[in-house]
């Protein structure tokens, strides 16, 4: 009796930029430390945010403490924030307020970031390449106000500014997608396998505008 070979198949669905303005295809490289260089994306204005989920690709070999994603407002300078305090401590910042959670120390090597947040019941996960940390509950009741300002590669201290040298990105940023809900795990999964079926729908990597300055550069996709 012959044996049986099981050939299992993953397809990806494809997604192409709606807008010639977005990054479809892109990664953004920040090369050195500096005060000046970032990403502005140009993401609609919304009043607030009871719930998110946030992916994006990322690698980096740098030892001090910078800004992942940075989001702004005029009375809070870390209303939503990704900061990487060390190569292993994520910290997620929510109306200025920090929640700590330890992961794979970041390297060289791209890897696939998602957290999620819901106000109702506080409760927030990180993902890294489709594995799940332990759950936290974090700025219960609380909301991510707007108007802002979404920046890549700096960290503000004001909105739109206040940039620090010492703490700022050095490495590669690429697939930057903001949903205003909370997907579900099996969708968080197929993100991680480059899978993604839908883009987010405040941040959309491949048709939201952005600008930029300083040394930046923006290369194509080699995935």
């Amino acid at each position: 009796m012959k044996p049986f070979i099981t050939i299992v198949l993953v397809m990806c669905i494809s997604l192409s930029g709606s807008d010639s303005a977005g990054l479809h295809g892109k990664s953004v490289i920040f090369p050195a430390k500096t005060a000046n260089s970032f990403v502005r994306l140009h993401a609609p204005d919304f009043s607030n945010l009871t719930a998110f989920t946030l992916c994006l690709r990322a690698a980096s070999e740098a030892t001090h403490s910078y800004s992942l994603f940075s989001y702004a407002t005029s009375s809070s300078d870390n209303e939503f924030q990704i900061w990487e305090a060390s190569k292993t401590q994520f910290d997620l910042y929510i109306g200025n307020v920090a929640t700590t959670f330890y992961i794979p120390e970041m390297n060289a090597l791209l890897r696939r970031i998602c957290v999620t947040w819901e106000s109702k019941g506080g409760e927030m996960t990180v993902w890294v390449n489709g594995r799940r940390s332990l759950q936290k509950v974090g700025a219960e009741g609380g909301l991510v106000n707007g108007p802002g300002q979404f920046i890549l590669g700096q960290e503000q201290d004001s909105i739109g500014g206040g940039f620090d040298a010492s703490q700022s990105f050095v490495g590669e940023i690429s697939d930057v997608h903001l949903w205003d809900h909370v997907l579900q795990p099996k969708n968080v999964k197929k993100i991680s396998q480059g899978c993604l079926k839908y883009a987010g729908n405040i941040i959309d990597w491949g048709s939201t505008k952005y600008t930029f300055d300083g040394t930046v550069e923006i290369i194509g996709d080699m995935d």
